[in-house]
C-alpha cells in the first residue's frame, strides 16, 4: 500500500439505507482505524449478488429462469431464504454465447459506485470523512455469480465469457470515473471458496483453483492503474447463516489467495480471510505460513461481535501471530443480512478489536 495500513478492514455491506448514512457511521466510529471505506452495498446490493439474478439474468432473452425465490404471503419476492430458495438459470437451447449489452453499465456496479463516490467526496470535503481515506468498491468475482445461478457447468462456457466481459467493462468505467488515488477495488470470492470445500455438488471436482486463477487472469487486473488499491475478500458466505460451511483451517483460503495473487501478478494490496470464533489453535492458523502474496496486507476476519470481552480475540491474535506476524482485522463477512439495530454493537466491537490489536503491538 502507498500509505501506512490501518488495523481494520470493513468487508463491505452495512445494514443502513443510504451511502451517506454508511459513510457517516463508519467514519465517525472507525475513521482512525480504516484506510478505505465502503458505501455499505446499500439498496439492491445488500444481498450481495442476488440483484444480478433479477436485474441481469432474469428476463435476458438468451437465458431461461428455472427457479426464483418463493413469494412471501402471496407477494412476489426476490430475496432467497437459503441456497434451496435461490435463483437458478440455464442458457436457452441453440445459444452458443450469451452477450450483455450496454457495456460498462449493464451490471449496475459502475452506476452505483459513481453515485456513491459523489457522496463520499462531498462528505470528505466537508470533513466528515478523514482526508486520506479511500473509497472502497466491492465487486464479485464473476464465477461467484455463475456457480450459484447456473448449476449446469456446461452453461459456464456459454455465459461466462460474456459476463466476464461485462464485468471488465464495469471496472473500466469505474477506474475512468474515479481517481486512482481515491479508489480501492475489492474483489469478493465466496462461491469459489465454498466450492473448494466441496459444498456445491454440481461443480466439477477437478480444476477448482485453476478456475479461480483463470477468471482473475481474464479480468486483466494487471492492467488496472497502479495507483488503484486492489483487494481480495475470501468468504464462506452468510446465506442461511455464517458460515455456509465451517473451515477446518485457513488452508483453503491460503490456496485460493496464492492462486489469485499469482494470476494477478502479485497485484493485490490487501487480502481478507475469515476464521471462526471457536478456533484458537495452531492447527487452524498454521497454513498462514504458506501465504505468498508479495506486499499485500492480510486482514484476518476474526472479529466476532457476539463476544462480550476481549480475551477470546486476544487469544486468536496471539495464536495467529505465531504463524503470521503482521496482519489487520475484520469481521468474517459483511453485515448485509444483519439487522440494523445490531450495527452499533458490531462497530463498537471493531473499535475495541483495533485497540486490542494496537495494544498488543
Amino acid at each position: 500500500m502507498a500509505e501506512p495500513p490501518q488495523n481494520l478492514l470493513m468487508v463491505g455491506s452495512v445494514p443502513l439505507d443510504t451511502a451517506e448514512e454508511v459513510f457517516r457511521a463508519l467514519a465517525a466510529k472507525l475513521g482512525p482505524y480504516l484506510s478505505c471505506i465502503p458505501d455499505g452495498e446499500v439498496g439492491e446490493r445488500h444481498r450481495w449478488i442476488t440483484f444480478q439474478a433479477y436485474r441481469v439474468m432474469h428476463g435476458h432473452p438468451e437465458i431461461e429462469t428455472l427457479l426464483r425465490p418463493a413469494p412471501i404471503d402471496g407477494i412476489e419476492n426476490w430475496r432467497p431464504r437459503n441456497v434451496h430458495d435461490y435463483w437458478t438459470f440455464k442458457v436457452k437451447p441453440g445459444v452458443d454465447r450469451v452477450k450483455f449489452g450496454d457495456p460498462g453499465w449493464r451490471l449496475g456496479y459502475a452506476h452505483d459506485a459513481i453515485n456513491s463516490y459523489f457522496v463520499f467526496k462531498t462528505l470528505r470535503a466537508a470533513g466528515a470523512i478523514p482526508p486520506t481515506m479511500r473509497f472502497q468498491v466491492c465487486l464479485p468475482l464473476p464465477y461467484s455469480v455463475l456457480y450459484l445461478q447456473f448449476q449446469d457447468p456446461a452453461d459456464w462456457e456459454r455465459v461466462g465469457p460474456g459476463y466476464e466481459a461485462a464485468m471488465r467493462e464495469e471496472v473500466s468505467t469505474i477506474v475512468r470515473k474515479i481517481p486512482a488515488d481515491d479508489l480501492a477495488l475489492q474483489w469478493d470470492c465466496a462461491s469459489e471458496i465454498v466450492d473448494l470445500e466441496n459444498f456445491l455438488p454440481w461443480t466439477p471436482r477437478e480444476g477448482k483453483l485453476e478456475r479461480i486463477a483463470g477468471q482473475v487472469d481474464r479480468l486483466k487486473l494487471r492492467e488496472i492503474p497502479r495507483g488503484v488499491w486492489l483487494g481480495l475478500h475470501l468468504c464462506y458466505g452468510t446465506l442461511g447463516g455464517w458460515p455456509m460451511v465451517m473451515p477446518k483451517d485457513f488452508g483453503v483460503c491460503v490456496q485460493a489467495a496464492n492462486a489469485a495473487s499469482a494470476a494477478a501478478g502479485g497485484r493485490f494490496d490487501f487480502v481478507h480471510m475469515p476464521g471462526p470464533a471457536n478456533r484458537c489453535d495452531d492447527d487452524f492458523y498454521r497454513p498462514l505460513e504458506d501465504l505468498d502474496l508479495g506486499h499485500a496486507r492480510v486482514y484476518l476476519g476474526i472479529i466476532h461481535d457476539h463476544e462480550k470481552e476481549a480475551a477470546p480475540l486476544r487469544k486468536r491474535i496471539e495464536v495467529a501471530r505465531r504463524h503470521l506476524p503482521e496482519f489487520g482485522l475484520g469481521a468474517p463477512c459483511g453485515f448485509g443480512r444483519r439487522k440494523r439495530e445490531e450495527l452499533p454493537g458490531a462497530l463498537e466491537a471493531h473499535r475495541l478489536a483495533a485497540e486490542t490489536l494496537r495494544s498488543m503491538s
